[in-house]
């Protein structure tokens, strides 16, 4: 009787998780990551949804084209888009040398591990490097802030009465909808006067208005959040890094576990800069 009243309670301790073995197949530190970029995404997603549903409530909008136009090294804003494109290159290259290095890793080949990795961080300095730029030029040069936004887009054809010594000049005339922007001289900023041509204010004298505030705000703020996951992410790499060369992985027999965590954290903000890539510099 007393075999028969302990033999099932003993044969269901065997059964039972321990805390030993996951039952999704996965170690405790991946699934942990994947929480948390699962809860990261929702706040991307977030601010993105924000980006547009401010975008859509104003009745004009930077032109990506004309805003993202400068080029170091190349005169003229006449190169639309293209050092942005080589920030997008530098950051999905990285994830390419990030796969590598996870690879490596399950080899627990360490000099394959250091050897990619080392160009991973390479790839997340470049990125940040040319955000820093990029930033550097919108505020010193065109003078954008969190509150202005020198950058709009004409809601009337007219003509210009002046010129603004950076290309436009007098006489110059613009369609509805194309951008502009305002300049700043000597601390000051100088509105262009322009003369309305069609429509019912036709003949009238106007000013050129600033762009929506909400642009630069949203700019700083959306790219910087991103630009600090990137900087985290560059320690964690270095770290991540030092570690594989010191040899400290190799004793875990664990395929780089650590390597391929912080891989699928670099791989997420690759993802989430393809997002902000798109609705800032495409849309």
């Amino acid at each position: 009787m007393a075999d028969t009243l302990t033999h099932p309670a003993s044969e269901n301790k065997e059964k039972l998780w321990n805390g030993g073995k996951s039952p999704f197949k996965v170690s405790y530190g991946k699934l942990m990551m994947w929480y948390f970029l699962l809860s990261d995404a929702f706040t991307f997603s977030g601010f993105l949804i924000a980006y547009g549903t401010l975008r859509a409530s104003m009745p004009t909008w930077p032109v990506p084209d004309f805003v993202f136009s400068l080029f170091p090294g190349l005169a003229g804003p006449e190169w639309p888009l293209l050092f942005v494109t080589l920030m997008t290159f530098i950051l999905l290259a990285s994830s390419f040398t990030m796969v590598r290095a996870v690879q490596e890793g399950h080899q627990e080949n360490k000099k394959g591990v250091v050897f990619w990795m080392i160009l991973t961080i390479v790839g997340g300095i470049g990125f940040l490097s040319c955000q820093a730029w990029e930033w550097t030029t919108l505020i010193k040069k065109e003078h954008v802030s969190v509150t202005v936004n020198p950058f709009s887009a004409h809601t009337e054809s007219g003509v210009y009465l002046e010129g603004d010594g950076h290309g436009i000049k007098e006489g110059d005339t613009f369609e509805a909808g194309d951008s502009y922007l305002i300049h700043k001289h000597d601390g000051e900023w100088h509105n262009l006067d322009y003369k309305v041509t069609d429509g019912p204010n036709a003949g009238q004298v106007k000013q050129q208005s600033f762009g929506p505030k909400a642009f630069g705000a949203l700019f700083f703020f959306i790219t910087g959040f991103h630009g600090f996951h990137v900087l985290t992410g560059v320690i964690f790499l270095i770290i991540i890094c030092v570690n594989a060369a010191t040899g400290l992985y190799v004793k875990r027999k664990n395929g780089y576990e650590m390597v391929e965590k912080i891989g699928l954290y670099w791989h997420f903000v690759d993802l989430v800069w393809v997002f902000v890539f798109l609705v800032f510099y495409l849309i």
